[in-house]
């Protein structure tokens, strides 16, 4: 029995697909090249990158200079027409402060609240953010079955919305939740854990620190598997210790990615809101109040909102963000000039 080709198209039919496409192809290329001919081959990369910093200026320059404008005026309306300019004045209103360790001394307590709140959070989340994340990497970098899974499993909450982990762990963790449950099975009584001050703030953290430990991790193991493995052959072969071998060749050859690492957690960790918005709600009482809380409670959620305070705080905050990442980077050249030594 003898199968049958399927039938070619005819020769024919092939210029008529191909006449839109070169039609459209044809509209494209006049521009470029009328462009080209103006500004040669080194001005086709402006041409490409043109929407990109359009879509930039747009959507990040114009917002930064709005926001500064707004910061400079005072009132409740929305439209910077119907405000009044009042110059400093928030800025100076932040800053006015007997002392600054005490909140409670400040006219504005409820912003250097956020502060301290927001820096023990980054400082207690980052550490343990970054030394999760290496132990995960170096963990997924060994010759584990089903190896792909668990680092699949790891990276699965990264995909997860902000909103959607904090309302999985606010059903977990309220008093008629998921773990209260389990500990009543095992005799022990149930525990308020999102409303304890102390229990609220470590929620916070580790609920943030599951949530992106994932892409971390995955950054690290990135840099793990560029290490070369001749070098710890040859550790191996001289009988070098585990610990030595981690000190002396892991971490040096880490390093970039460590950088890479601890700039993102910290920006991240200074912009946090959505999870823990979602789970606490800034309370109990101002034991979760960040600043990027505080930000949107003055400019949008209060009832007496003060949209000129709420810029003011967010260009502050995003200087100091700044000035942070400037002294990591310059940190982390300064040790790439010393390795090169």
């Amino acid at each position: 029995m003898t199968v049958e080709a399927p039938p070619r198209p005819s020769k024919a039919t092939g210029p008529i697909f191909l006449a839109p496409l070169k039609l459209v192809m044809g509209l494209i290329d006049a521009p470029l090249r009328a462009w080209q001919k103006v500004a040669g081959l080194n001005g086709m990369a402006a041409f490409f990158l043109l929407p990109n910093m359009l879509i930039f200026g747009v959507f990040v320059l114009l917002p930064l200079v709005i926001n500064f404008l707004y910061s400079m005026t005072g009132g409740t309306a929305l439209f910077l027409d119907d405000r009044i300019f009042v110059g400093a004045e928030h800025y100076q209103r932040i800053f006015s402060c007997e002392n600054y360790a005490n909140p409670k001394s400040c006219i504005e307590d409820g912003f250097w609240v956020a502060v301290r709140n927001t820096a023990s959070f980054v400082v207690i989340q980052v550490a343990v953010m970054i030394g999760v994340a290496l132990i995960t990497a170096l963990i997924l970098n060994r010759d584990l079955r089903a190896r792909s899974f668990w680092r699949a499993v790891f990276f699965f909450p990264v995909l997860l919305s902000p909103v959607v982990v904090g309302l999985i762990w606010k059903w977990i963790l309220q008093r008629q939740g998921l773990l209260n449950f389990g500990l009543h099975q095992f005799g022990f009584e149930p525990y308020v854990w999102l409303t304890d001050r102390g229990w609220a703030f470590v929620a916070a953290v580790s609920v943030s620190v599951w949530a992106h430990v994932g892409f971390y991790a995955l950054i690290l193991l990135a840099g793990l598997q560029a290490i070369p493995r001749d070098l710890y052959e040859a550790a191996e072969m001289d009988g070098t210790r585990t610990s030595r071998v981690f000190r002396r060749i892991t971490l040096p050859l880490l390093g970039p990615n460590l950088l890479v690492v601890v700039v993102l957690a910290l920006i991240r960790a200074v912009q946090i809101f959505d999870e823990v918005y979602v789970l606490t709600g800034g309370g109990p009482g101002t034991s979760t109040m960040f600043l990027t809380q505080y930000i949107y409670e003055t400019g949008f959620a209060s009832t007496l909102r003060n949209p000129g305070l709420a810029a003011a705080a967010s260009i502050l905050m995003g200087l100091v963000l700044v000035v942070l990442t400037l002294l990591q980077l310059a940190a982390g050249r300064r040790g790439e000039r010393k390795g090169a030594r």
